[in-house]
């Protein structure tokens, strides 16, 4: 597909999130919405209402009318969508999850290098303004931790938290961090559903790195927190809110070079570290998402966040939901 000037993008799916796409890509500079589609009619007509879009008669007609899809469908239908898709050359941002499972991430990836379309996974955390504003301050992590709770709901209790909330983590340390996993450990359970409700995984990378991820869809709060600790100093960022700080030894003092002092009070602290404010531009991490979609299919970039991206996401979180599943059986009373 040649690059467009001004891309007709269409929406598949209008639930929670396929409706934020549609409202962004309905007032999106260089971008004109072709319409939205989706298997509940009356949703449709509700969206339509609420947003002054056009409901198209299904997904034949949507591609007739769009250059490029957005695929926001319930995972299990994501491959029948993007390649449907993709076998037009149309390229295609497929919410996370990439696909239910390997075989048909695979697949929607060699369909997508037959017609030369781009695939961009719906990561949405690497363009979280607290991530941007903290990336010129990284330098070789060494341990990671995130916290990602949210109160229950029913949307998406049909897979497991690792796909539902912790892929998310997955896929931005594994950016962070810059090196290939070699090893995983994971613990999780069910509580509410039949799937697993709460997870941890401790990853090990290349180079001795380490993540620590925990997830859950029980919690009594929300809270989507990211903490970095290297040598030059400590990140924590709240995800939630893009906000976030970053400690280091102030410049002008040498390194403590592990002498014990008698003692170190808060004043102390304050006056041999320095707090870096960390705070984006406020511009909605999704705008941003798609901002980044509409230029690859213009042909002025590359998704940030590749197919190949969210395979490898995919991977990691199968793996983590793997040795969950078998440390609950291998611990569960007789």
């Amino acid at each position: 597909m040649s690059p467009l000037e001004e891309p007709r993008i269409g929406v598949v799916g209008v639930g929670a999130l396929g409706f934020h796409h549609a409202r962004i890509l309905a007032s999106l500079d260089g971008v004109v919405m072709a319409g939205i589609h989706d298997i509940d009619a009356e949703r449709a007509r509700f969206v339509s209402g609420e947003l002054g879009v056009t409901v198209r008669a299904g997904l034949d007609d949507l591609l007739d009318h769009a250059d490029a899809l957005v695929v926001a469908v319930p995972t299990v239908h994501h491959e029948e969508v993007a390649r449907a898709a993709l076998a037009r050359g149309k390229p295609v941002l497929i919410e996370k999850p990439l696909a239910p499972d390997l075989a048909a991430a695979d697949r929607i990836l060699s369909e997508a290098r037959e017609t030369h379309a781009v695939v961009q996974c719906g990561h949405v955390e690497r363009f979280n303004p607290a991530v941007l504003a903290a990336e010129p301050h990284l330098d070789h992590p060494l341990f990671v931790e995130s916290h990602r709770m949210a109160p229950f709901t029913q949307r998406s209790t049909d897979v497991a938290v690792v796909l539902d909330l912790m892929i998310h983590d997955v896929d931005l340390v594994g950016s962070l961090v810059g090196t290939p996993i070699e090893e995983i450990a994971a613990a999780g359970v069910p509580v509410l559903t039949r799937n697993i409700d709460i997870a941890n995984a401790r990853l090990t990378f290349g180079g001795g790195a380490v993540a620590n991820l925990t997830a859950s869809r029980v919690s009594l709060e929300r809270m989507r927190k990211l903490r970095i600790f290297q040598r030059s100093g400590y990140l924590s960022l709240n995800l939630a809110d893009g906000s976030g700080e970053f400690l280091r030894l102030k410049r002008e003092l040498p390194a403590l070079e592990g002498r014990v002092t008698e003692s170190l009070t808060a004043v102390d602290l304050q006056e041999i570290v320095e707090r870096v404010a960390l705070k984006g531009d406020g511009v909605e991490p999704l705008r941003r998402e798609l901002e980044n979609f509409r230029d690859a299919i213009r042909g002025e970039g590359t998704p940030l966040v590749t197919g190949e991206d969210g395979r490898a996401a995919l991977a990691v979180a199968l793996a983590i939901q793997e040795r969950i599943e078998t440390h609950v059986a291998h611990t569960h009373p007789a």
